[in-house]
């Protein structure tokens, strides 16, 4: 399943966010370092359902809307200097070896400091915090590098030693391939035969932008200014209000409005039963809802699996005929899975043995046998006929 980390300074409204996303607890406190050790839960991508495409309704799906479920990760704060101890240090940054890809969360706010500390809103910068992620990610890397260079260098004087594999076994752990490797050494035009320090810090800060991909998204929007609002939109920054979309979320737990986790509104269905507390409330969370076309949080996790990590949507079955699977329901399944994969690949994400047991597979939209070098492409239906049942 994929795996997204939430990332940033204390008191930027990860937990707030985290909570929004999966619904699941989360200590939410004014004060930095509330979240100690990694909370673990399911959030959820949106998609458009294929049952419509075909006129059918699948019954795992919401008014046509698909919620397909990956891991989200709230880790501690991060402060400068982490990756030397400071703060909660490496616990940090060891949460995030888990990850995919990370979603940087900022206070677009600007009322807490560096360190996660309350002050005025306005009165801080939250570009600055963008850096802060990157480096500090960066400069753990490095140090993980750096820590068995010397020994690698030694080896790599033998002609079978291969410096890039040898080191892929090293970050085997943190989910980066000897093909990122390679990667990052082409982008970065870093030799690593012979690279010194200042050549493995280029090289780090690239292998971390191709292994680690980064979203960033300004939470607690609805209370910046609309200067700051602006300023991050131009530097490319996702607009989201964890604390709003954690709102409606619970409203429509409790049955006061209608509202699925990325809609651009919500409906009030009885108006009398809220209090005008409530219904001031929910005001103002319609209008930053009109001008910012939602809370955000479902267009940053649906940005980071779709855009970022470049995951299409593929639904197998096993009758082609009537899109269902052995036990009779419609379009049961919806898997995640990369751009660029093939029917073998989905074979073996839906099991080991089906996978080695491949044989062929069968567009359902159009009923005839596909290669098994064709590339799947977003919303196809395939049954894949393997050797095992």
């Amino acid at each position: 399943m994929i795996t997204l980390a939430l990332a940033g300074k204390p008191n930027c409204g990860k937990s707030t966010l985290y909570r929004a996303a999966t619904m699941a607890h989360a200590d939410i406190q004014n004060y930095p370092f509330t979240t100690i050790d990694a909370n673990f839960g399911i959030a959820y991508v949106r998609v458009p359902c294929a049952c419509r495409d075909l006129g059918l309704s699948c019954g795992s799906c919401t008014s046509g809307i698909r919620y397909i479920p990956i891991n989200l990760i709230d880790v501690a704060g991060l402060v400068p200097d982490a990756h030397a101890g400071k703060g909660l240090g490496n616990q940090f940054l060891d949460n995030l070896r888990q990850a995919d890809a990370i979603i940087n969360v900022i206070d677009a706010s600007g009322g807490t400091d560096l360190e996660g500390n309350p002050t005025e809103i306005g009165a801080n910068d939250p570009l600055e915090e963008i850096d802060l992620v990157r480096n500090e990610m960066a400069m753990w890397l490095f140090g993980i590098i750096g820590k068995h260079w010397p020994k690698m260098q030694r080896q790599a004087q033998q002609r079978s030693y291969s410096l890039e594999s040898g080191l892929a076994e090293i970050l085997a752990g943190l989910a980066i391939s000897e093909q990122d490797i390679l990667d990052a050494e082409h982008s970065s035009k870093v030799s690593l035969k012979g690279a010194g320090e200042e050549e493995l810090l280029i090289f780090s800060r690239e292998l971390l932008r191709i292994s680690k991909p980064i979203i960033v998204a300004g939470n607690k929007t609805d209370i910046a200014s609309k200067d700051s609002v602006t300023r991050l939109s131009q530097n490319n920054v996702r607009l989201v209000s964890g604390a709003a979309e954690l709102a409606l979320r619970q409203a429509a737990s409790a049955e006061f409005i209608s509202y699925n986790p990325g809609d651009t509104a919500f409906l009030i269905p009885e108006p009398d039963k809220l209090s005008l507390a409530q219904k001031k409330g929910l005001d103002a969370i319609a209008t930053y809802m009109k001008e910012h076309e939602g809370t955000g949080v479902q267009a940053v996790l649906n940005h980071a699996v779709f855009d970022l990590l470049q995951m299409i949507v593929v639904y197998p079955v096993e009758d082609e005929n009537q899109y269902m699977d052995k036990r009779g329901r419609i379009l049961p399944d919806a898997f995640l899975i990369k751009k660029g994969s093939n029917p073998h690949d989905l074979a073996f994400m839906v099991h080991s043995d089906i996978g080695a047991g491949f044989l062929y597979a069968v567009n359902a939209r159009t009923k005839m046998r596909i290669k098994e070098s064709y590339e799947l492409q977003n919303g196809d239906i395939i049954r894949i006929v393997s050797t095992a049942k």
